[in-house]
């Protein structure tokens, strides 16, 4: 499946050094099974948005893994992508940027042309063929209807899209650069949330040596993100899976929609609390299916 990543530190620029070298698990690795691209959106000291993103696997970007290293921000969000729509250019890679905001997103729906049509004006936003910029498309076109509400925004869209179209999964993060956004929607990809307080992002003593020279932790099974800079500010993290070496994660309910003010108070709603009208699941067997 494809990988996704968020981060909120609230009114702190950190660094989300998130890339493992050393991890049996890790992006990198990750990468070679999800081998479509690789892409990491945030804000720089002028708060304007950055895309560092190619469509190609992580272990082949050495500008995404310096960009994964040094970047600071206040929000970031990070994919690694198994294409599902769209050809592997750099205009169908993750994540995407629309009116000053960034969103990733991993699952899938049909229909585009229906989709299309309803985006009306709004479909100029699109330059790539993927139904990921599309669903920010229309994430936009319902926030700019709701006075600028991203929430509302993101709930819309997703009800529209669960009646009208075919879905698999539209979980996404998206971000401004002071707030974050995540929806998971249905249930058939996982998306896990843990705050994380002040020294929670120390390196694990199993980690390799380059490893800690970043900050960077690793453990076999899964994939860690850490960055050098965490110890020092309180933040909130979104995944598609738990990150090594912390406690506290919880899985999203289906259909939860999660907004991360300034403040780094949680909220959450429930934004569409019905399935798809019209769902495709997911193969036995899948990789793809999360548990």
């Amino acid at each position: 499946m494809c990988r996704l990543f968020g981060l909120a530190a609230g009114r702190h620029r950190v660094r989300a050094t998130f890339w493992l070298l050393d991890a049996p698990d890790s992006l990198e690795m990750e990468s070679r099974r999800n081998a479509d691209g690789t892409g990491l959106g945030y804000f720089d000291a002028d708060l304007r948005a950055v895309i560092d993103k190619q469509p190609e696997p992580a272990y082949r970007d050495p500008e995404f893994i310096r960009a994964a290293i040094e970047a600071e921000s206040t929000t970031f969000v990070g994919h690694v992508r198994w294409a599902t729509a769209g050809k592997r250019t750099p205009e169908n890679t993750h994540p995407f940027e629309m009116r000053g905001r960034i969103m990733a997103h991993n699952g899938g729906f049909g229909d585009l042309a229906k989709l299309d049509a309803h985006l009306g004006e709004h479909r100029s936003l699109v330059s790539g063929d993927t139904d990921s910029e599309r669903l920010f498309a229309l994430v936009t076109k319902e926030t700019e209807a709701r006075n600028g509400d991203v929430s509302a925004g993101i709930a819309a869209a997703a009800e529209w899209i669960s009646q009208n179209l075919p879905v698999t999964s539209l979980n996404l993060v998206l971000i401004s650069h002071d707030e974050l956004w995540a929806l998971r929607y249905p249930d058939q990809h996982a998306l896990h949330l843990i705050e994380r307080p002040a020294g929670a992002s120390e390196p694990h003593p199993d980690a390799g040596p380059v490893a800690r020279h970043q900050g960077l932790s690793a453990r076999s099974g899964s994939a860690s993100m850490h960055s050098t800079d965490l110890h020092t500010a309180n933040s909130v993290v979104i995944a598609s899976e738990e990150l090594d070496g912390e406690t506290g994660w919880r899985m999203l309910e289906p259909g939860e929609l999660i907004h991360v003010g300034p403040d780094l108070a949680v909220d959450s709603t429930i934004a569409v609390p019905h399935p798809p009208r019209d769902l495709v699941p997911l193969p036995a067997g899948s990789p793809n299916i999360d548990t």
